[in-house]
């Protein structure tokens, strides 16, 4: 198992190299730039702003250039100042090595239409905030959609099947452009119960998860539905039922753990898109998070953010998968890994 993490952990290195590459390619074969407004930009300012930020140089020199300054770390003294161009993702202090030495490293480059804001700034002040949201989005998904999954597959063509699976589809149906505003008026206008919208207390977090997660739970209930009906019908749950073995333990012990690795699965690169694709919700609820910097960098042009986002999201989606190759593990016996 040791030696299969650390290979996908290189492997996640790999990765990374190409899709930073692919991207920055694309970001600069597209026309227009960063810098380009409608009112136009003086020709003298314009050359100037490349020239600071390294854009009218090869893309060979300025890719390296990007490159450099997010893998090579470094360390520093009493003279380093935290400045835009300076600000590093890690910083650990080396006390050993004198009163103000640092190991510092990962320094993603500053925003170039947000001009008072680094990459990093951006990360470290709306990703943990995107986090807590995608998280909670997964649980209620997981805890709405596995369980209407369960029951309407042992209550198979019954109105618990039919039931459930028509909750399943109205999270599927529903857009979260339609249900956000929905629930805001209902609990937030209508009862006044839990708040419309802002971030800060817990029970900010109820409405834009749930308008989240409940969407995703459809595809966790129709997926955990299949899967235990192709389970249930397997040698060895009928091998348990001739044992005499009660439904609820052959239900729990023998089929429900075999049938959650399509579950599982999914619910990797599900957790990755939570945390980093969720705009809209974060618009409605005005939810300051990953999200809504991701989108408008993109229609912005502003290449440092959207390289840093898009590294952001590759890394949670191998690591994510890497997780759950490793529950696969505990989930089927059979599956080794050397």
């Amino acid at each position: 198992m040791a030696k299969f993490i650390v290979r996908r952990l290189l492997w996640l290195a790999v990765v990374l190299l190409v899709v930073s590459a692919i991207t920055f390619v694309l970001l600069r074969a597209v026309p227009g730039g960063p810098f380009q407004t409608e009112r136009g930009v003086p020709e003298p300012v314009l050359r100037a702003l490349e020239e600071k930020f390294n854009l009218n140089a090869p893309l060979i020199d300025q890719y390296l250039k990007y490159l450099s300054d997010i893998l090579v770390p470094t360390i520093t003294g009493p003279e380093y100042r935290r400045t835009l161009t300076t600000d590093f993702l890690i910083n650990i202090d080396l006390p050993f090595l004198g009163e103000e030495a640092a190991f510092r490293w990962m320094n993603f480059g500053p925003s170039l239409r947000v001009r008072s804001r680094t990459v990093n700034m951006i990360f470290t002040e709306n990703l943990p905030i995107s986090i807590q949201l995608g998280s909670a989005a997964l649980v209620v998904a997981i805890a709405i959609g596995v369980p209407l999954g369960i029951v309407a597959a042992l209550r198979r063509n019954t109105w618990v099947d039919y039931s459930s699976m028509g909750v399943a589809i109205i999270g599927v149906s529903v857009p979260i452009i339609v249900m956000a505003p929905i629930l805001q008026y209902i609990f937030g206008a209508v009862w006044k119960v839990l708040p419309a919208s802002g971030w800060g207390r817990p029970e900010h977090i109820i409405l834009p998860a749930f308008t989240l997660g409940f969407a995703q739970s459809a595809l966790m209930a129709r997926l955990t539905r299949a899967s235990l009906l192709q389970v249930l019908n397997e040698d060895y749950i009928r091998t348990a039922r001739a044992k005499g073995l009660s439904e609820r333990v052959v239900v729990l012990l023998h089929a429900l753990k075999n049938s959650l690795i399509p579950v599982v699965t999914v619910i990797g690169p599900l957790f990755a898109i939570l945390v980093t694709g969720t705009f809209v919700t974060e618009t409605i609820f005005a939810v300051p998070g990953m999200g809504r910097y991701f989108v408008t960098s993109v229609g912005n042009r502003d290449f440092t953010v959207v390289m840093g986002t898009i590294l952001l999201y590759a890394a949670f989606l191998v690591l994510a998968n890497l997780v759950v190759d490793i529950v696969y593990a505990w989930l089927d016996p059979r599956i080794r890994y050397t």
